[in-house]
């Protein structure tokens, strides 16, 4: 517990099992915090270029998650994308954690995407995964993976 000016702040987990048992004005707020992120987008990235990626795991401060992939030409660093991005899931109520970062080669003339390389300062992402994510917003392009490269 912290306390700000006399003003006590707790976070609360809420278990799926005791959910039920909670007020509806508890199982409401856990709703709508449910709702928030299905609507972060998966994917935000620039439409061309390449450029640097982080995959970021978003939380609702409880059991519910998502993993989502943001990368943008005009960061010059990871840390730059996940201190952008963090602001925005903050103003929703939602928690950034980055697992690892790369880079991201997009050619829409080709319908090609490349993921590959690393992050300095918050390691490799799985690209792996970071591809299943793209072929969510991208189904018809051709999405390589590579660990080579910077």
């Amino acid at each position: 517990m912290v306390t700000l000016d006399k003003i006590a702040l707790v976070t609360l987990t809420i278990k799926p099992a005791f959910l039920e048992k909670l007020p509806v004005g508890l199982r409401l707020i856990h709703k709508m915090s449910e709702e928030t992120l299905a609507g972060v987008p998966s994917v935000h990235i620039s439409p061309e270029g390449i450029f640097k990626y982080i995959l970021i795991n978003v939380t609702d401060g409880g059991d519910a998650s998502k993993a989502v992939v943001r990368g943008f030409a005009d960061c010059e660093w990871h840390a730059d994308i996940f201190d952008r991005e963090e602001k925005v899931f903050k103003k929703l109520g939602l928690r950034a954690e980055c697992p690892g970062g790369g880079r991201i080669e997009h050619n829409p003339d080709k319908k090609y995407l490349k993921v590959y390389g690393y992050s300095q300062g918050f390691g490799k992402a799985d690209h792996a995964q970071s591809k299943r994510i793209l072929a969510t917003k991208y189904p018809d392009y051709t999405i390589e993976i590579s660990d080579d490269g910077y």
